[in-house]
């Protein structure tokens, strides 16, 4: 019963993502509190993840080391430039421009590894990308950041790594290091722990919005729309650069969620943390966590139906 409950849960994380953040615009004054204690729900994401992570997986997965080292690559090269490229040319003020070069620079998300999973991609796959780029993440994206952010406003570059060690790299280190611990406990927690991470995503996005309440009414038709456009690029980017990489087709499933679905509870997380005299600069961040979702779930439900049809056959 308790783990038919955590699977529904977090398999609602789509509807329960837009819902909250529906919720936070209509009655701020209930996420506001979340003020104090965001950074650590994430920290309790990124917890979850080690906990979930399967070391059989990963070791095979790290025998194609040319894969891992062509998905970074992308990971860190492709987003950041899109989100650099669609915040400029939308002609968004600095703070709103600066927020969407952080979700562009971050690392992918936790919630792609289920998503691949959904869609049927190489799921080991994506787990070591998104496990290689969040270990990477303390230095290079705030070095991003601050590269294609600087002209913007002062970029706080090592109170970032700082704080990325501290919500990433610990937790995650710590997720890994209890998994060995739990023995027969082992499948509660892996199932406890998605519904955790899917729990303070929720939470973290509708405070979020929440605290920009006042300026969606403004310009959140437009950030919306910049949102949508960078979420198509970054699909479309991993999608044909996997076909050049000659990718065979579940990594190139795969390598289109990663770089589509950045793991923008982090860009939240850093903007909020970073630039509290500019709260809207963790607007991008929030729109894109509920809209990735979203088209990420739309995408699975597709391609399961394709893969279907194509069995059929």
């Amino acid at each position: 019963m308790l783990i038919s409950l955590f699977r529904l849960f977090t398999n609602a994380l789509a509807p329960l993502t837009l819902a909250g953040a529906v919720a936070a615009y209509f009655f701020p004054e209930v996420f506001l509190p979340f003020k104090y204690v965001f950074k650590w729900l994430f920290a309790a994401t990124m917890f979850a993840l080690g906990i979930v992570l399967h070391p059989p997986e990963l070791h095979d997965t790290l025998r194609h080391p040319r894969r891992i080292v062509l998905g970074v690559l992308t990971q860190y090269g492709v987003m950041p430039l899109l989100a650099f490229l669609v915040a400029t040319l939308g002609g968004l003020p600095p703070a709103l421009a600066l927020g969407f070069i952080i979700v562009g620079s971050a690392p992918g998300a936790m919630a792609s590894n289920v998503i691949v999973y959904l869609a049927g991609g190489a799921v080991a796959f994506s787990i070591a990308l998104t496990t290689v780029a969040t270990f990477l993440s303390p230095l290079l994206t705030p070095s991003l950041v601050e590269w294609l952010g600087g002209r913007l406003l002062p970029i706080p570059f090592w109170n970032m790594m700082q704080t990325i060690l501290l919500v990433v790299v610990v937790p995650l280190g710590m997720g890994m290091a209890l998994r060995r611990h739990l023995g027969s406990r082992l499948q509660l927690a892996q199932e406890a722990a998605p519904a955790l991470a899917s729990l303070a995503i929720i939470i973290i996005c509708s405070y979020a919005v929440a605290a920009n309440q006042g300026r969606i009414g403004t310009v959140g038709w437009k950030v919306f729309l910049l949102v949508v456009l960078l979420n198509a690029l970054g699909y479309a980017a991993g999608w044909f650069l996997a076909r050049l990489y000659r990718f065979d087709y579940r990594h190139q499933v795969t390598l289109a969620i990663e770089i589509g679905m950045q793991n923008a509870g982090l860009g939240v997380v850093l903007a909020l943390e970073h630039f509290r005299e500019t709260p809207q600069t963790a607007l991008p961040g929030a729109l894109f966590a509920v809209w990735c979702i979203l088209t990420a779930a739309g995408a699975t439900s597709w391609l399961r139906r394709k893969q279907r049809v194509v069995a059929a056959i």
